[in-house]
């Protein structure tokens, strides 16, 4: 009973306009800052290494390198301080944390570009294939 009113209540905070992004993904995510009585948006771009939580506590932490120093940040998914995401560059991955990128240094930084329409396990099906069980009339 308490799980489903939370979420009843929660519905109203949620955002709908997100992009689908996924860990290993290249993101930029645009910040609404307010200085004084000034709003302006900023750019926060780096590659998504963890995405935890769900529901309105649903965040992911950005990481990149500034000055040869590595720097994350973790961004609440639904949060109205969030601008835009945009999703740059998909990353192929097998994990679902990338933390093993904060010891990786240079060209070892990079990940592979996951490419659409080219789907794991998928394999060109054969002239060959379609026909296997029929026999030959003679």
């Amino acid at each position: 009973m308490i799980p489903k009113l939370i979420e009843e209540t929660e519905k109203a905070y949620l955002r709908s306009e997100l992009p689908d992004f996924a860990i290993g993904d290249t993101v930029t995510v645009q910040v609404r800052i307010i200085e004084g009585d000034k709003e302006r948006v900023q750019p926060f771009s780096g590659v998504v290494i963890a995405r935890r939580g769900r529901g309105t506590t649903e965040t992911f932490t950005v990481r990149r390198i500034v000055n040869n120093e590595g720097v994350e940040r973790i961004f609440p998914v639904h949060s109205p301080k969030l601008h835009a995401i945009n999703v740059v560059r998909k990353g192929k991955v097998r994990r679902a944390k990338l933390f093993f990128l904060r010891d990786r240094v240079g060209k070892a930084r990079r990940l592979r570009e996951r490419r659409p329409g080219r789907a794991a396990g998928k394999r060109k099906v054969e002239a060959n294939d379609e026909t296997e069980g029929d026999e030959l009339q003679p």
